[in-house]
């Protein structure tokens, strides 16, 4: 999923002002950090992942992290994209445990 659609995902659930800014903050320091840790040639993923990690937060608040895989497979989502986003939920709201560095960051 490039940049571009996951914004237009990510909006049509999410409306509040303060969630499209945390989204934008968190896609910036996924980028960053995609970058920083030798992974430039994933910067799009990692920023996309960090633009999506709350997908589901305004509208499903008391299953955040469990709705996510539905709304973003709907959406035709890669599911290694799909467990990434989940997984910033392990040990509160889900038992996806993060493997991959990109899902520690």
């Amino acid at each position: 999923m490039n940049r571009p659609d996951a914004l237009e995902l990510f909006r049509q659930y999410n409306h509040d002002r303060f969630l499209l800014r945390h989204a934008l903050t968190v896609e910036a320091v996924m980028r960053h950090f995609a970058r920083e840790l030798g992974f430039a040639d994933a910067e799009e993923f990692w920023g996309v992942v960090g633009l999506l990690h709350d997908i589901d937060f305004e509208k499903f608040p008391e299953l955040h992290c469990r709705q996510a895989p539905e709304l973003l497979q709907s959406a035709g989502a890669d599911p290694a994209l799909i467990r990434a986003v989940v997984s910033h939920g392990w040990n509160l709201t889900v038992e996806v445990k993060p493997e991959h560095v990109m899902e520690k960051v």
